[in-house]
């Protein structure tokens, strides 16, 4: 090109942006050097140093970003190539108000002779508003991924007539998973303390709020409404690889008890039993559901649970969807695991709480790994199967569904800021395991380079709403610090501190984690959405139980 290029980058830091480039071998053909607007570390609450020419702005302010593009563009002195890349965070940070930014500032700057190339993740948002972005441009390129291809279909352009262009590609490297043995296996050793009743977390206590799990995975989906319930599947499905390998190394007395306690395949009735009573114990001590096995509605290769009070699924009465998303993953990658055959499970939700069922239920069958589709990778020789039917109910929840779930809780959380019960269930009561909330919530996070930048993201929304919520209600910038120290408290996220720097320990986050790098990747954005809503600050992460820290810390900038 001859024009100079302006990268903004929302949802990777501009090392990682460089390093792609590089990959590609573009760097080298660019005539012309490539400048930043880094507006991905500051939101998030991270930083970096490189030798990049960069200049930093946050996803939250639009206006940062504005002004981040003047200082490169008066640089530069002459006609420059702006990609921003993308636009969805800031979107859904600052709603319809980032279509006037696109009017007035990058209608503006196209106006003037420099080309601006836009993305923005389809189905996030409100579909008109997306009408309205696309409106503005002179061309539109759509781009679909299905199986091991790239659609580009060329909606409209100034000089390239509609066309469609497929390129084969190697499996979506946003969903796939690079399934750390170690690290599951660390917090499977940790869950077995505290299964033995030896504390993990000594000053908290070992158990997470409902309400901060399901606000977590659901800031997650906000940001990002067309993977994340498929990576929340495909995540604890991989527990079936831990647990084949883990068997490979028992003590040969363990290996014969479990032959004697599991059967060879879960065909009949009578092996599913053996299997819910050995692994229900599981999920009683991690308080996420009651649950039992349908006999009588089972058959061979065919079987039926039903649970009660699930943690993902209760307090979100006929949302219109679905929602035992994780928890019957894991169930899946039990029966895989555990399985001595080589054949794939898929769990499928036929009922629940979400769709205005008074119970959740699902439905269990195999299916061999050939006569199934692909959908992500794992260890780059592994990969996990799944039926049409399953991904027909994961693709199902999309951006309205979410915002009633958010409607909710944030409907709870008022209610708990004026001395009400945030969240509550008949028999399990609040809480759930800490075992539970990192199996959900933290080693998918690890393990998957999309999943964390989903709940970093999605931490920040939410950490902005309910700094919004707060403010509506009347409280000032002490009141709201002294209510979310205690929101963090209540829901056993850790002991928090809040002066110049926020401090918090014990976090849920990482309390379960030896990742040698910082971690906390939703609390870090929450904290983050949450100061620069209440006193217009940032907080950048500098210590991190997970790599050794005593603690956990951010200071505010």
């Amino acid at each position: 090109m001859d024009k100079p290029t302006i990268y903004v980058t929302t949802e990777s830091p501009p090392s990682k942006v460089a390093e792609s480039l590089e990959e590609l071998g573009l760097s080298k053909k660019l005539p012309n050097p490539i400048s930043y607007v880094d507006s991905y570390n500051k939101t998030i609450g991270l930083s970096e140093s490189t030798p990049l020419v960069v200049e930093e702005a946050s996803s939250e302010n639009l206006t940062s970003i504005g002004i981040a593009i003047t200082k490169l563009q008066r640089r530069i002195k002459k006609e420059y190539f702006l990609v921003f890349d993308s636009l969805t965070s800031p979107y859904l940070m600052n709603g319809r108000i980032t279509l006037d930014f696109l009017r007035k500032m990058l209608l503006r700057l196209a106006s003037q002779g420099n080309s601006v190339l836009v993305s923005f993740d389809e189905g996030c948002g409100k579909s008109e508003d997306l009408v309205a972005m696309m409106s503005i441009a002179n061309g539109i390129i759509k781009i679909e991924l299905q199986e091991k291809l790239k659609t580009f279909n060329v909606v409209k352009h100034p000089i390239i007539a509609p066309s469609k262009i497929t390129v084969p590609i190697d499996v979506d490297s946003q969903i796939q998973f690079n399934f750390n043995y170690k690290l599951r296996a660390l917090n499977a050793a940790k869950g077995m303390r505290l299964m033995r009743g030896s504390p993990v977390r000594k000053e908290v206590g070992d158990f997470v709020h409902v309400f901060w799990l399901n606000l977590s995975r659901w800031s997650g989906m906000l940001w990002d409404p067309m993977r994340f319930p498929t990576m929340e599947y495909n995540s604890n499905k991989c527990l079936s690889f831990m647990i084949k390998d883990e068997r490979k190394t028992l003590p040969l007395r363990i290996k014969l008890l479990l032959r004697l306690i599991l059967p060879k395949k879960f065909s009949s009735k009578k092996d599913v039993k053996r299997l819910w009573s050995f692994a229900s114990r599981k999920v009683k001590g991690n308080q996420s559901s009651i649950g039992e096995y349908l006999e009588n509605d089972s058959k061979k290769d065919d079987h039926y649970f039903r649970w009660f009070e699930g943690d993902t699924c209760f307090g979100f009465d006929n949302v219109g969807a679905r929602l035992a998303l994780g928890t019957l993953g894991i169930w899946a990658g039990y029966m895989r695991g555990f399985e001595k055959d080589e054949r794939d499970w898929n769990w499928i939700e036929t009922k629940c709480i979400g769709l205005g069922d008074p119970y959740c239920e699902a439905r269990a069958i195999p299916s061999d790994i050939d006569e199934t589709k692909s959908c992500s990778e794992i260890d780059q020789s592994k990969y996990c199967s799944m039926l049409d039917e399953t991904k027909s109910w994961l693709e199902s929840i999309d951006n309205e569904i979410i915002e009633r779930v958010f409607d909710i809780l944030m409907e709870r959380l008022a209610g708990y800021l004026e001395g009400k019960t945030l969240w509550d269930r008949p028999k399990l009561g609040p809480y759930v395991s800490l075992l539970r909330f990192s199996d959900i919530m933290v080693l998918p996070a690890i393990e998957s380079l999309r999943y964390r930048e989903a709940l970093r993201l999605g931490g920040v929304i939410a950490g902005k709403k309910v700094g919004e919520k707060m403010l509506s209600m009347g409280l000032k910038e002490e009141a709201a610090l002294n209510k979310i120290i205690q929101l963090l408290e209540y829901c056993k996220v850790g002991k928090v501190s809040i002066g110049k720097r926020i401090t918090i320990r014990e976090c849920c986050e990482s309390v379960f984690l030896d990742a040698k790098d910082l971690s906390c990747f939703f609390t870090t954005g929450f904290l983050n959405g949450f100061i620069s809503t209440i006193k217009s600050q940032y907080v950048k992460k500098t210590k991190c139980v997970g790599k050794g820290d005593p603690h956990c810390e951010w200071e505010i900038r």
